[in-house]
């Protein structure tokens, strides 16, 4: 007879199939750790069964248009900070994927968005990435430079797509259709994959300035608003990555206190 701890590495590195039939076998045994055991892999079973039924409810717009061809889901990272560039993700995924646990990136731990990434890039279609720098937020405003990020993501793309799945907006001057769809990256899997690109590339770009400016703690807020943040904009002044039209209260703030 097998031990416990023979039969927990049996299970955890069978495969899905593997494990389906080890389980079955497994409820014959009354051993309370092996029935523990058992219990804990069926209720990964279940969650995982659970989240498939998610998945294929975030399917429904990728369904929808199906008929169209390539469908591509469109979302952004940034418009609220006060440093930092905007970032566009354009993400054309096979109609057939199984790619787990998509969201909309902000309720994905930050491990969690690296692992997805990591699938998107390799399992996509194709990936497309637009950036609007900090002066040229200031130049034409956030949502304007926004839609620029969008647009640049979209042609940056290794083919054509033929329908866009946005996420709330739709982007001036695209000949390609277009779908906006409100909370999107929690709607379509197509849109959360842009928001878990588009997020996991501002970061590491956000981890990179702070490297080169530590003292602005850019790695931990990523250029938000946080107290520490605009405690270090009244202390060492604004950088070439900062934002002016979005800092200029504090920056006014500062002078005031200084007369």
């Amino acid at each position: 007879m097998k031990t416990i701890s023979e039969i927990k590495q049996e299970l955890q590195t069978a495969d899905e199939q593997t494990r389906a039939v080890l389980l079955e076998t497994y409820r014959q045994d009354s051993r309370s750790g092996v029935v523990s055991l058992v219990r804990r892999f069926e209720k990964e079973a279940e969650k995982l069964e659970r989240e498939r039924e998610r998945i294929e409810q975030m399917k429904m717009y990728e369904k929808k248009y199906d008929h169209l061809g390539l469908i591509c889901g469109i979302d952004e990272a940034g418009r609220g900070p006060l440093a930092g560039p905007v970032v566009a993700g354009a993400v054309i995924l096979p109609a057939d994927h199984e790619i787990l646990w998509l969201n909309d990136s902000k309720q994905l731990s930050a491990k969690k968005r690296e692992e997805l990434y990591d699938i998107i890039m390799k399992e996509a279609v194709a990936v497309g990435v637009g950036y609007a720098s900090p002066a040229r937020i200031d130049e034409i405003n956030i949502l304007q430079a926004t839609y620029e990020a969008m647009r640049e993501a979209v042609c940056k793309l290794a083919v054509r797509p033929q329908i866009l799945l946005n996420d709330a907006v739709t982007i001036p001057r695209m000949e390609i259709p277009q779908v906006p769809i409100i909370k999107g990256d929690a709607k379509s899997v197509s849109i959360a994959a842009a928001s878990i690109v588009a997020k996991v590339t501002r970061d590491r770009l956000m981890e990179e300035y702070d490297k080169i400016m530590p003292e602005y703690g850019f790695a931990s807020h990523k250029g938000y608003g946080s107290k520490n943040h605009i405690e270090a904009i009244k202390t060492y002044g604004p950088t070439p990555i900062h934002r002016m039209t979005f800092i200029k209260n504090f920056i006014n703030e500062e002078q005031r206190e200084e007369n």
